[in-house]
């Protein structure tokens, strides 16, 4: 095999997709994972959240030919289902009708499909147990260590950096001039619990649906699986009266939980278990800029844009990311400078959009889906997207299904508010005039 054209660092998501990309393009690609072989094992309880793909995610796995594959081990969510504090249900539908649906997919069940998509393909090696040191920029290349310390140097002709939030990548590129870069964390954390499955199988809750018990400052969510159970995860304050920080006793806990999720206890036999194993999880939105240097080194998802999770798009913008870049190296094909320039301008404004709609999505979930306000906007979008489909689409809609940018969404979707709003006004004015006249 010829000198590698692209060596990736990192085998989560993005990585090997975008590995699949350049493989059936023809290139030649050398991609590295600090950990070992996911399909030899697990790295243990309490480390994912289920993932929720959609639109732009399902978009990208049918352009390297994997989505249907994907799709069969996939449960369709058409919307949420709220559990108030008294145990009592309301299921809200996601889009306009039954065809609007995410889909609750195992985060390490996909990353073992994209693996193995990616080394189906004969210009790919994949390569376990390569941590990264640190890159340099102007050679294109990273250093990687083995477990047994062993120093190793990628030979791609450009490096893409796919190594996550606290991506060693992005690190030595943070070290170069006027490069831009933030953290920020909220204040909640989170922790992964589990429902099993019932005896003799089954779901023990409603399976074609997003749960979610809504209690003000913090929440609880589930994902169903394949196997019958659901995959939980508690987002709540680090400290504070109600926090992690707080609750540290076995009874505590148990009466907390039997205090604000009521219905959830009598099927979670190992809360305690699960509550004490598991680790605390930050979540984190990472902003930087630019994304690539020269010809040399571009980043691809939480790499370049980590985003809390409330919006379920984390994911599936960074498959977006991978599609981006994989037209605009098709689009200048004799100039990757150009194609990772065009590529970091394109997807940085959408994707800072993105990190603020998540992050409001936060408290519309914890402090709003349970009240019936909310409940009336919704029905209310709902109608005007049946009356309307050529004009009016909710925001929520324009992000999950459908490709538009995340900041073109933005902006249409306050235009959209800016005419209803209108409209509204002219027909109480119209209304009180006919009334006037009447009277």
């Amino acid at each position: 095999m010829s000198a590698p054209d692209f060596s990736i660092v990192g085998a989560g998501l993005s990585g090997p997709l975008m590995a699949c990309y350049l493989g059936q393009s023809g290139a030649v690609v050398e991609l590295h994972e600090k950990r070992f072989d996911p399909r030899k094992g697990t790295d243990g309880p309490g480390k994912s959240i289920n993932l929720a793909l959609s639109t732009r995610g399902l978009h990208a796995l049918q352009e390297v030919g994997i989505q249907e594959e994907i799709l069969k081990s996939a449960i369709p969510m058409p919307g949420r289902m709220i559990h108030s504090p008294t145990g009592d249900l309301t299921f809200q539908p996601y889009g306009k009708d039954a065809s609007e649906v995410i889909n609750s997919v195992s985060r390490g069940g996909l990353n073992c499909a994209l693996l193995d998509a990616a080394e189906k393909l004969e210009t790919v090696s994949v390569f376990f147990d390569h941590r990264c040191e640190g890159a340099d920029l102007d050679a294109g290349t990273a250093t990687l260590k083995d477990s047994g310390g062993g120093l190793h140097t990628t030979t791609g002709a450009s490096l893409i950096g796919a190594d996550g939030a606290f991506s060693a990548v992005r690190g030595a590129m943070q070290k170069s001039n006027r490069f831009d870069y933030s953290q920020d964390f909220l204040e909640h954390g989170y922790k992964e619990l589990a429902i099993p499955a019932a005896e003799g199988g089954g779901f023990r809750m409603e399976k074609n649906a997003l749960h979610i018990w809504p209690r003000g400052k913090y929440m609880m969510i589930a994902l169903p699986n394949q196997d019958g159970s659901f995959t939980c995860t508690l987002f709540w304050p680090f400290d504070g009266p109600n926090s992690f920080s707080a609750l540290t006793r076995d009874e505590d806990v148990l009466a907390f939980f039997k205090t604000t999720f009521p219905d959830a206890v009598p099927l979670m036999p190992t809360l305690l278990e699960d509550y004490k194993a598991n680790p605390v999880g930050s979540l984190v939105t990472v902003r930087a800029a630019p994304w690539h240097y020269k010809d040399k080194v571009v980043l691809l998802g939480d790499a370049a844009h980590a985003v809390v999770p409330f919006l379920g798009q984390g994911m599936n913008a960074s498959f977006e990311d991978c599609s981006v870049l994989n037209a605009c190296l098709k689009e200048h094909k004799n100039d990757r400078a150009q194609a990772f320039a065009d590529y970091s301008v394109m997807r940085k404004k959408n994707t800072d959009a993105l990190a603020d709609l998540a992050i409001a999505n936060f408290k519309e979930m914890r402090d709003h889906t349970a009240s019936s306000a909310f409940l009336l906007k919704k029905t209310g979008e709902r109608v005007l997207a049946r009356l309307f489909p050529g004009f009016f689409i909710p925001l929520y809609s324009l992000i999950t299904f459908t490709n538009t940018p995340y900041a073109e969404a933005v902006e249409r979707a306050a235009n959209q508010n800016r005419v209803i709003r209108t409209a509204l006004i002219v027909l109480i004015v119209v209304f009180i005039l006919l009334a006037r006249c009447c009277t």
